[in-house]
């Protein structure tokens, strides 16, 4: 099982999707559950991201709901580890335009 590393931007967005959908808590939860035992599961759809955030890997929540991530190396045990960097939505909940990145 992988190690997965939560930063400040990720845990900041998760309490703010929580706030605003109480509903995802536990796709997130189950999400990252299958992110840390397998990072290529087909359930999650993750993919290679580009422009600002290329070098980074992205699964999905729902349609809407993305977990970003980056693979890394721990320096001391040399094992890989996952550090979650942020969850973003693609169109705001209440209007349903596309939220500047």
């Amino acid at each position: 099982m992988t190690k997965l590393i939560l930063n400040s931007s990720f845990k900041r967005a998760f309490k703010l999707i929580i706030k605003r959908r109480p509903d995802l808590k536990t796709k997130i939860e189950a999400k990252l559950r299958l992110l840390a035992e397998d990072p290529y599961n087909p359930i999650l759809r993750t993919h290679k991201l580009k422009g600002k955030l290329s070098g980074a890997w992205a699964c999905s929540v729902e349609y809407d709901c993305r977990i970003v991530f980056c693979f890394e190396q721990n320096q001391e045990t040399l094992e890989e580890e996952i550090n979650l960097i942020a969850k973003y939505r693609t169109k705001n909940v209440r209007t349903g335009e596309k939220e500047k990145s």
